[in-house]
């Protein structure tokens, strides 16, 4: 009976932890801004993820593969502007006020780098919304159990990475430069190998 629980932490946790831009951004943010900035980022999951699970089965479903990886692509474009992004920062200094971005302004750009991934759309219309659906025919509570399951995981480890680097922000303040030097090459890995991705899955169609 305890199956699906054990599957959402399993996945859940995988998901949280796996390399990819928003995790990046997390980084990004929590580096340059503090811990609040990056728990918000963390939290975005939670307001994006409900139409894409319903995004995923109509997209993957009925669209042609080549829109898939045209999202992938403009997403990769938009990382490797986060990367350069942050990238300035490290020229920042750090004597001079910085002033944090609102809830507001996180908020949006965490959502926007969220529904420009196309991870999220692929993982719930070919693992997720299977899986879902299934537990749900077993028993309506195993299908909830699941979602809250993968989603406290999903979210927890981010929100432990941003908590953590928290701490690594606040004792070791010398190593700003580098640390920001570290999550912009992050950003712009990630965002290459979206394009990346993108090419090589774009290439039988050309």
């Amino acid at each position: 009976m305890m199956f699906y629980p054990l599957l959402a932490f399993s996945l859940g946790l995988s998901a949280g932890l796996a390399p990819g831009p928003l995790l990046a951004l997390v980084v990004q943010r929590t580096l340059r801004y503090g811990v609040p900035s990056g728990l918000r980022i963390a939290f975005v999951p939670l307001l994006t993820d409900l139409p894409i699970i319903g995004l995923a089965l109509w997209l993957v479903g009925t669209l042609p593969e080549l829109y898939f990886h045209g999202l992938m692509a403009l997403g990769g474009m938009f990382v490797l502007w986060l990367a350069w992004e942050a990238w300035q920062e490290t020229l920042a200094d750090l004597d001079a006020h910085v002033v944090a971005p609102s809830a507001q302004e996180d908020i949006l750009r965490g959502m926007l780098v969220n529904f420009l991934n196309p991870h999220p759309y692929l993982f719930w219309a070919t693992v997720g919304a299977p899986i879902l659906i299934q537990a749900w025919e077993q028993a309506p509570w195993q299908a909830v159990a699941f979602l809250v399951v993968f989603y406290l995981m999903l979210v927890g480890s981010k929100v432990f990475l941003a908590l953590g680097l928290g701490q690594f922000r606040q004792r070791l303040a010398g190593k700003y430069h580098r640390a920001m030097q570290v999550s912009a090459l992050l950003l712009l890995a990630v965002g290459l190998w979206m394009l990346y991705s993108a090419w090589q899955g774009v290439k039988p169609f050309l």
